[in-house]
């Protein structure tokens, strides 16, 4: 019954899903929010609620766009899901919004596969994680990943690999220019601090394990499936779940390099994440153990809130 609602495209699928991170959303502004009420303050946190929402339905576009899934829609019931796992996310806009810069990325790189206009989709990604880099220094992280797209996707022409560069350069004099402008200066619109901290100690609660061993331990054993079974998609489509892959990986590693570690840092994980679970869900022959597993995904997020 469960993975029947989200197997095809339905309004309440949207419903469902704009309800669970209303919900998220919620437990944060009354459980762990601080700051106090004020009409400022509850218009900035509307607004970082829309930006996560809109996320969800980004990553709905670049699944569906791509060919990501057989169709089904259990990747944006797990994002927001995982929001709910992690409702602090909402208390941290600029997160929210490098992340939000990494997913519009990412719709650029996947859809180099189509081999049209590769330089201004190239330019693009570099330039948006330029930006989404301003803003969480972490998100450089996923420059790298842009020639590691061009590796399964390009012809390696030689002005396919000099572009990116010439996005990030651009943000670089925007940022540059701005900071003149407006600072009287030259760099203090650069977010150059590399802080890095292996400190967990903020993990050291209940929720906190509860739900890093949730996303682990359903990441990799979906990651383990989602690999053995890239060759047996269609080889035009092949590179793109190996992207997914890949950016899932360079999430993590800004989880471990996060110099503040309080949950936060794991949405950049989240979208990549959940195509990949999404793709394993698709392939349970078993009904029972497939509305099992889907099941746990969300009662897991509804019973940490009453911790």
């Amino acid at each position: 019954m469960i993975t029947s609602i989200f197997s095809k495209s339905k309004p309440i699928n949207f419903l469902i899903v704009f309800f669970i991170s209303l919900l998220a959303l919620l437990y944060a502004i009354f459980k762990l929010d601080e700051t106090g009420f004020s009409f400022l303050h509850i218009l900035k946190l509307g607004l970082v609620f829309l930006l996560c929402y809109s996320s969800i339905l980004l990553l709905d576009f670049i699944v569906s766009k791509n060919f990501l899934s057989q169709k089904s829609y259990y990747e944006i019931l797990l994002f927001s899901l995982f929001l709910l796992t992690t409702p602090q996310i909402f208390l941290n806009k600029d997160i929210v919004l490098a992340n939000f810069f990494i997913l519009l990325a990412l719709r650029r790189i996947v859809s180099l596969r189509t081999q049209k206009g590769l330089e201004k989709k190239l330019f693009d990604a570099a330039f948006l994680i330029g930006l989404a880099s301003l803003i969480y220094f972490w998100a450089i992280l996923f420059f790298p990943f842009i020639f590691v797209a061009l590796l399964f996707y390009s012809d390696n022409q030689f002005k396919d690999w000099i572009t990116p560069f010439l996005g990030l350069l651009t943000v670089f004099l925007l940022a540059v220019s701005y900071s003149i402008i407006v600072n009287n200066d030259f760099f203090s619109a650069l977010n150059f601090q590399p802080e890095v901290s292996f400190d967990i100690s903020n993990y050291n609660s209940g929720r906190s394990i509860t739900t890093i061993t949730t996303v682990l331990s359903f990441g990799l054993w979906s990651s383990l499936f989602y690999l053995r079974d890239i060759k047996k998609k269609m080889k035009t489509f092949r590179p793109s779940y190996k992207v997914v892959f890949a950016a899932s990986v360079i999430a993590t590693l800004i989880i471990i390099l996060s110099p503040n570690k309080n949950g936060s840092e794991f949405l950049f994980l989240f979208a990549p994440i959940s195509i990949i679970i999404t793709n394993y869900i698709e392939t349970i022959e078993e009904k029972w153990f497939k509305e099992l597993f889907l099941l746990a995904l969300i009662v897991i997020p509804f019973v940490l809130l009453v911790l």
